[in-house]
């Protein structure tokens, strides 16, 4: 389970939006081991705002730990790195395949990282799954 800290910055119903606390790492390591909390320092300079289900309630200002299921972090990589880069591969390679010319493999690569993106953003639109889903897991006791 991947957790980190988050402050509440606006509640509706059941839904609230969380400003994490520390975006440089996934407090695993404390950044100190994957690297992340370097990444996230190059690329994250502000705080990003975030959606998550509130099933305890929690109240704008409150301190609360957001936690992610094992394993969604890694199905939505390849849901929405590795299956349009494969299809952009597979595509571009079935082109060059049937010898059919360079801009007719550039255009392949293009519409299977295309299709791939289109396929990505149809998956995680029809998924209604919550488990997958971050959410407010306790109010934090810091």
């Amino acid at each position: 389970m991947l957790e980190t800290r988050a402050t509440v910055v606006e509640s509706r119903d059941r839904t609230t939006w969380v400003v994490a606390a520390d975006v440089s790492s996934c407090e695993q390591c404390n950044g100190k081991g994957c690297g992340s909390s370097k990444v996230a320092q190059l690329f994250c300079s502000k705080p990003r705002r975030f959606e998550v289900e509130n099933s305890i309630g929690a109240v704008v200002g409150d301190e609360v730990i957001i936690s992610v299921a094992d394993g969604a972090v890694l199905q939505g990589i390849g849901l929405l790195y590795l299956l349009p880069l494969a299809l952009m591969v597979i595509l571009g390679g079935i082109a060059d395949f049937m010898h059919a010319g360079d801009a007719s493999v550039a255009v392949g690569a293009i519409a299977g990282l295309l299709l791939g993106f289109a396929f990505a953003r149809l998956v995680s639109a029809s998924r209604s799954n919550v488990m997958n889903k971050p959410y407010i897991a306790k109010r934090s006791s810091v």
